[in-house]
């Protein structure tokens, strides 16, 4: 597989609400909120893009007492994340390899 660097997960707060969310199978809205340090509205504009771009999926089960958001990765998702991982560890590898190239050049 190769790495692809991914402009939807490379913000600072959604490359953190991947990698969370990679490793969980899925997290309360409000626990990501908490562990981000940021307000609801930038959690949900957050999620709103990655949401239309098809790498979370949103979901808010219904049951007794307060209804809690639940978000999760798609596989779409998590493709996305582990290829920018990738792409990202190659950059550090060999800073001269374009990020998100298929070939192992330099820049020139």
């Amino acid at each position: 597989m190769t790495g692809r660097f991914d402009e939807v997960v490379h913000a600072p707060n959604r490359l953190r609400i991947c990698a969370l969310l990679a490793a969980s199978s899925s997290a309360e809205f409000a626990v990501l909120r908490d562990i981000l340090g940021v307000a609801d509205s930038v959690v949900s504009k957050h999620l709103k893009v990655l949401q239309d771009a098809g790498y979370v999926a949103i979901s808010k089960p219904t049951g007794r007492g307060r209804v809690k958001t639940w978000v999760s990765l798609t596989a779409e998702g998590r493709r996305a994340y582990a290829g920018h991982v990738q792409a990202l560890k190659a950059l550090l590898d060999d800073p001269g390899t374009p990020v998100g190239s298929h070939e192992q050049g330099h820049l020139r």
